[in-house]
């Protein structure tokens, strides 16, 4: 049931189970803002958690699902997709495309749907984690779960 959730995290609670995805949002005792903080909260490898960073590439939103193991090379990444460049977004354009805070922007249950790249080593998990659109939510999911639910490309963001 969804009802105690934060409102940010019904949307995601309820397009995750749109998608078919069971898994329920857990509310954390405390903010797991980081991949670091959300792996050692769930007592899972960081390399499972799915960070959503949000960057700025030829003039719209770009999500990136990528493992909290490693860092997005926004250069390399440009060049595979043929973008100009990619920057951070600033928090006021991830609350724009997103709906959502630096720290807790879910996959899901935005505004509108973003253009997504779902990180390949994410794949090496047979669970992941991602936000539930707060720094206090997380819910599990698998990789072609998130692939589905994203309508992400999957490609090497390293």
């Amino acid at each position: 049931m969804s009802d105690h959730l934060p409102a940010r995290s019904r949307l995601v609670h309820d397009a995750i189970r749109a998608a078919g995805i069971p898994g329920d949002i857990v509310v954390l005792p405390d903010a797991a803002s980081t991949a670091a903080l959300a792996a050692d909260a769930l007592g899972v490898e960081v390399g499972a958690i799915a960070n959503s960073l949000v960057f700025w590439s030829d003039g719209e939103p770009l999500l990136v699902m990528t493992s909290g193991a490693h860092r997005v090379d926004t250069k390399a990444l440009a060049t595979r997709l043929g973008r100009t460049s990619i920057t951070r977004a600033t928090p006021d354009q991830v609350r724009q495309a997103t709906g959502q805070a630096i720290g807790g922007v879910a996959p899901t249950g935005h505004p509108a749907s973003l253009v997504t790249i779902v990180d390949e080593d994410l794949a090496a998990f047979p669970e992941i984690w991602a936000a539930g659109g707060t720094p206090h939510t997380v819910f599990p999911l698998t990789f072609p779960q998130l692939v589905d639910l994203t309508g992400g490309t999957v490609i090497s963001v390293v």
